[in-house]
């Protein structure tokens, strides 16, 4: 297809320094509170007035539409069919004070897409980045080529895990594949679902040192956040958990971690 078929997807160069305000969620595993993360982070940026955008990149599984109650009339589907560009499928989250490019809930047909056409889509991601302070991206969870491309749009990547053995398994896989690649310069580490802070930080030694051990890098730590059983009841309630439980002890931690990457 020409250019004229797909203008939202028409090749041309992204500079890798419009991408630099791009934050990209990722996790080796599902489970791990990822999305639900990338929602409450993109609010607590909001709230910290500056302007952003959550854009649902869990290509085979998109749910931020569902945790946040919307009822998107365009996706990403019809960025991919050439039907809409990007800024077109924007659409605000007005409770959030942020913006929303969802994908399409219920439906693995955009983990077919083509790599070629999903670097495009990146770099296009990358360029709308420029009229936002700040752009989210819930990247589908695994290291597979769909996922890694996306995240190359971002300047930073947050992993986030659990103590889960499982899931600082697959974290250490994302980061070590991303690493071979040489693909984000900056990693940081979000541990989630913790009893305290010194348990946070404890699992996020064991994955220190397995990554200093083998890859000889040493991720920073972006934040913990504690275990928060209004974190599931916002997440039932299909609403964010800034919006219905501001003070709860989980929504602290992540305001904490936007804080951090608003200070760089």
């Amino acid at each position: 297809m020409n250019s004229t078929t797909l203008p939202s997807l028409a090749p041309r160069p992204a500079p890798r320094s419009k991408g630099r305000n791009v934050i990209a969620i990722a996790s080796g595993k599902g489970g791990v509170g990822k999305t639900w993360f990338a929602i409450t982070l993109t609010h607590a940026i909001a709230r910290a007035g500056k302007r952003a955008l959550l854009f649902d990149g869990d290509l085979g599984l998109a749910n931020v539409d569902i945790q946040l109650g919307l009822m998107p009339k365009t996706d990403l589907g019809s960025v991919v069919a050439g039907r809409l560009t990007l800024t077109q499928a924007t659409m605000p989250y007005e409770a959030g004070g942020f913006d929303v490019i969802a994908g399409r809930s219920g439906s693995g047909s955009l983990a077919n897409i083509p790599l070629s056409r999903l670097q495009v889509l990146g770099d296009d991601l990358a360029l709308l980045a420029v009229a936002y302070d700040k752009v989210v991206v819930d990247l589908g969870a695994g290291v597979e080529k769909s996922v890694r491309i996306l995240a190359k749009a971002a300047g930073t990547c947050l992993v986030v895990t659990s103590d889960e053995p499982t899931a600082l398994t697959d974290a250490y896989a994302f980061i070590k594949v991303n690493v071979m690649e040489k693909a984000i310069p900056d990693m940081r580490i979000v541990v989630n679902a913790c009893n305290t802070q010194r348990e946070g930080e404890r699992t996020y030694g064991t994955l220190l040192k397995a990554c200093e051990g083998f890859l000889k890098i040493s991720p920073p730590l972006a934040g913990v956040i504690r275990r928060d059983n209004r974190v599931r009841e916002a997440i039932r309630n299909q609403t964010s958990l800034l919006t219905r439980y501001p003070n709860a002890e989980a929504a602290v931690d992540v305001m904490a971690i936007a804080e951090k990457l608003l200070r760089g």
